[in-house]
């Protein structure tokens, strides 16, 4: 078949066809006496497969799983796509553990008005140092006492602290935990956020399906490829 008959299905240039071929995504093809290139069955395999991996992996993964598979190496294929499982199990339980800080959070009712270091720390069983490192960090951004240069914590900060408390116990890093907090400061609070955690959920889940049917086109294609 031509690179036009192959693009076809796809809604795909022909260009996009070659540029497929060019990065090993597609296995090469004959050419014709005149140079033109001859597509079989199996690169339009090739093609759907590579198109359903996209979804569930990316483009950068996908494209090297396929590279993997054509150059004959179908165990390098196998760990990217067992890498590509893990990262998000991991982005799974990063969702559960923030929203199990959250459902902790909800019944425990804000402080009215502003507080320091040191009643905050008792408060909240933390130690003073622990909340300046946390700061450092930018899990919490108190303003200070422009006369005595104190630390001011909001009923905001608070909160910030306790989601912080609450995923480190989780055994999550501070760097992890940073831009989760700067999630819950960009949304306005905890409320809002539950329909991000909502998304956040709906997005993995479509993502997990999209690997489904990538892996399925992907052994047709493997079968195919050692057959």
């Amino acid at each position: 078949m031509r690179p036009v008959d192959l693009a076809r299905e796809h809604r795909l240039s022909t260009q996009a066809i070659r540029n497929y071929e060019d990065a090993g995504i597609l296995p090469p093809a004959e050419r014709t006496v005149h140079g033109y290139r001859i597509y079989t069955p199996l690169h339009a395999q090739a093609l759907r497969a590579f198109l359903a991996l996209v979804p569930g992996h990316g483009h950068q993964t996908a494209t090297s799983i396929m590279r993997a598979v054509n150059r004959g190496a179908t165990e390098d294929a196998l760990r990217l796509i067992d890498s590509s499982h893990g990262h998000l199990l991991d982005d799974r339980r990063t969702l559960e553990a923030v929203d199990a800080a959250l459902r902790d959070l909800a019944p425990v009712p804000q402080q009215g008005g502003d507080t320091f270091i040191g009643p905050l720390a008792r408060r909240l069983g933390l130690r003073p140092a622990t909340l300046r490192k946390w700061e450092g960090a930018g899990l919490v951004r108190p303003r200070r006492d422009p006369q005595t240069g104190y630390r001011i914590y909001s009923a905001a900060d608070v909160r910030d602290i306790r989601l912080a408390h609450q995923l480190r116990r989780g055994g999550y890093l501070l760097e992890q935990i940073a831009p989760l907090i700067d999630q819950v400061r960009s949304a306005g609070g905890v409320a809002p956020l539950e329909s991000t955690l909502r998304d956040w959920q709906a997005r993995l889940s479509a993502r997990a399906r999209a690997m489904l049917e990538g892996a399925a086109h992907l052994d047709v294609y493997v079968r195919a490829c050692e057959s």
